[in-house]
């Protein structure tokens, strides 16, 4: 995967208009996983897209009335069936986080990269979506170098407000995907 601009090259993008400037002189150096069903528990149609581009209507389902103003994004989404989405260039902040704090830092949003999977804190990833988590990764690594030793959930930074990715979200998983493809990378030779 290259990024130009910010962009991952050849995914969708659908540019939310839910950003702004990060911090003179702040780079991403943390990537934050997160979990987004609309309507909760459901998966698929245009309902992420519209509430991260400011037009969700409150009329579709009840609970799209209680979400339809907020002003949120995140830089990615990656759908079920691995179809990464992509709302905000990485070099700028999107809105994602939310009152939040990273190892004594407040304001999470001004240094870290947000990427939604589509699911539930109860209802395990897909294939797809680990293997296209663990190549946005592997590109943002290659940019923004110290994000390798920074990688949290949602509910890490807000413990007290978010509990997403949840526990259906492998950690351990994710992280071998990434420690084989760093080494496969390295020498050339997988383990």
């Amino acid at each position: 995967m290259q990024l130009q601009d910010g962009w991952i090259e050849g995914v969708r993008r659908v540019p939310s208009p839910h950003f702004n400037q990060r911090p003179d002189g702040e780079a991403p150096s943390l990537l934050v996983i997160h979990n987004i069903s609309l309507p909760p528990g459901k998966f698929g149609g245009p309902w992420i897209d519209a509430l991260f581009t400011g037009q969700l209507d409150a009329n579709a389902d009840p609970y799209f009335a209680e979400i339809c103003q907020l002003q949120v994004s995140a830089h990615c989404l990656i759908r079920r069936d691995g179809e990464i989405v992509q709302y905000v260039p990485f070099h700028l902040r999107a809105w994602h986080a939310g009152v939040s704090s990273y190892r004594g830092r407040e304001a999470c949003n001004d240094f870290s990269i947000g990427i939604e999977l589509e699911g539930t804190d109860t209802l395990s990833y897909t294939d797809a979506q680990y293997q296209a988590l663990r190549a946005v990764t592997q590109s943002l690594i290659q940019y923004y170098p110290s994000i390798a030793q920074h990688i949290t959930g949602h509910s890490d930074i807000a413990p007290q407000r978010k509990t997403d990715p949840g526990p259906s979200f492998d950690w351990l998983r994710f992280r071998t995907g990434l420690a084989t493809h760093a080494h496969t990378n390295a020498t050339g030779v997988k383990e």
